[in-house]
């Protein structure tokens, strides 16, 4: 949050006692629609290289789309051991912005119409709303239709 502070974000946290790393943890812990949650879904693509992937909750990744956004012939899911390293937060908490190394962002184009998401908040308990906008300044991240 000081991170988003000092780019002039105005983003909430939310902060919950038990776990909100699904998308229904998310529906069912604030009450909102499944296509303002966000996903970011970290990958490898088959040069070994991380590219982070934001959808909506009501859309997954297309690896088939991604792959072909990244310039690359597949993609991978990271395991948790490469989503901790490249992020700074285990599955579940990987917020769309603030991450350990900079970090190659692809977001679908279905998420930059929406004036307000709510994605992973960096804990597994927390959730964080914020102006996609705002994840696209931050971050320079690529607009793409990257899910089905």
């Amino acid at each position: 949050m000081e991170y988003l502070k000092r780019a002039g974000v105005d983003a909430k946290l939310h902060e919950f006692e038990e776990h909100a790393t699904t998308v229904d943890d998310a529906i069912k812990l604030l009450g909102v629609r499944r296509e303002i949650i966000i996903k970011s879904i970290l990958f490898i693509d088959d040069n070994g290289s991380p590219v982070l992937s934001i959808v909506t909750g009501d859309k997954r990744v297309s690896e088939k789309k991604l792959a072909a956004a990244c310039g690359s012939k597949k993609v991978r899911k990271a395991n948790p051991h490469e989503v901790k390293e490249f992020t700074g937060y285990d599955v579940g908490g990987v917020p769309p912005v603030g991450h350990r190394r900079s970090i190659r962002i692809i977001i679908d184009e279905k998420v930059m119409r929406l004036g307000c998401v709510i994605g992973g908040g960096g804990e597994t308990n927390a959730l964080l709303e914020i102006d996609p906008t705002d994840i696209k300044r931050l971050t320079d991240c690529e607009v793409r239709d990257i899910s089905e």
